[in-house]
Formats: structure tokens, C-alpha cells, sequence
């Protein structure tokens, strides 16, 4: 046998590389992925048009819309009003107000000022009644429990970041100290 590998090395060789070459393209056949040579327009680019999608999202209002309220001339009477067909029950509902974050109430105090209490706990703080530092300073125990309990994902914040020291001293009014043991705020 080794003289028949002596005579016939290069038909081996060549056939040797003929099998590599048919292997390598059964392997690329069937690949489940494949490179597109095709330039492709990204929607980022300059002058594309937005995705239909992230327009919605952009031109979507995360606020409610104020009733607009008219200050041209006398109110129409009932009679005046010609009767409107109702609005079609398609438009989901918007969603509860304490799950949206919305800013502190403006009848209290700024409770986002507190280390570890943003908008959203601000927001929900205030829809539980509290709106105020004194309220959070007399805060024992029980309460601190009572409330921690409804902050759901929220829950164990009063205590890790002591909301209760930090609203006795912004009850007190003594910046200093609450700047000096919290930082600055802003």
C-alpha cells in the first residue's frame, strides 16, 4: 500500500481537499443563520421615517389632559347643547392614579426632599393622606409597620433609609444637619 500512496499523492491530496471543501459547504448550507451582504437602512438614520410604534410612544401624554374651560361668553344653556352620540367603550382605561407618578401634592410639604423617597413613593405616600414631614416624624413603630405595609415593592424603605430622623429634622427646619448627616439635596 505505500507505493500505491507514493504514486497516486497528489490524486489523494486534490481529493482530500475536494471532500474539506464539500464538507464546509454543507456545513454553511445549513446553517440556521446567515450573514445578509444587503445594506440595510437603519430608522435612525438621518431623513427615516420613526417607527410607527415609537411615535405612538412619544406622542402619547403621560400626564392627564386639564379640561379645557372656555371664558368667551355666557355658558350655553342644556337645550342649546345638541345631543352627542356616546364614545365608542374601545380606549382602555387609564390607569390608577396612584400607580402613575405623579408629583408631590402642592398642599404639603415636598416629600421627595427625603433621601429614598422619590415621585412615585411621593405619589403614593400622598394617597395614603400623608403629605406632610410632621406626619412622617410622628411616625412610631406601629405606623412605620401600618404604612411600610401598603408601599408593596416599595417595602422596608422607611426604615433602611430613616425617613422618620430625616422629616424630624426638615420638621425642625434645620437644613444644616440634615445636610450634614444626608447630603445635599439636588
Amino acid at each position: 500500500m505505500p507505493e500505491f500512496v507514493e504514486a497516486n499523492w497528489p490524486f489523494l491530496l486534490i481529493a482530500a481537499l475536494v471532500i474539506i471543501a464539500l464538507l464546509w459547504f454543507l456545513i454553511a448550507a445549513n446553517r440556521k443563520t446567515s450573514v445578509v451582504a444587503k445594506e440595510a437602512k437603519d430608522v435612525l438614520d438621518e431623513g427615516a421615517a420613526p417607527a410607527a410604534r415609537n411615535q405612538a410612544l412619544i406622542d402619547a401624554s403621560s400626564k392627564p389632559e386639564a379640561p379645557q374651560v372656555s371664558v368667551a361668553g355666557p355658558e350655553p344653556t342644556p337645550e342649546a347643547i345638541p345631543a352627542q352620540a356616546p364614545a365608542p367603550a374601545s380606549a382602555p382605561a387609564p390607569a390608577p392614579a396612584a400607580a402613575q407618578a405623579a408629583p408631590p401634592s402642592t398642599d404639603g410639604d415636598d416629600l421627595t426632599v427625603i433621601k429614598g423617597l422619590g415621585p412615585k413613593l411621593a405619589s403614593l405616600l400622598n394617597s395614603l393622606g400623608i403629605t406632610t414631614y410632621a406626619q412622617i416624624a410622628g411616625w412610631d413603630d406601629a405606623e412605620i409597620d401600618r404604612i411600610d405595609s401598603q408601599l408593596d415593592r416599595f417595602a422596608g424603605r422607611i426604615r433602611r433609609d430613616n425617613w422618620v430622623e430625616q422629616a424630624k429634622l426638615l420638621t425642625s427646619g434645620d437644613e444644616s444637619a440634615f445636610s450634614d448627616k444626608f447630603g445635599q439635596n439636588g
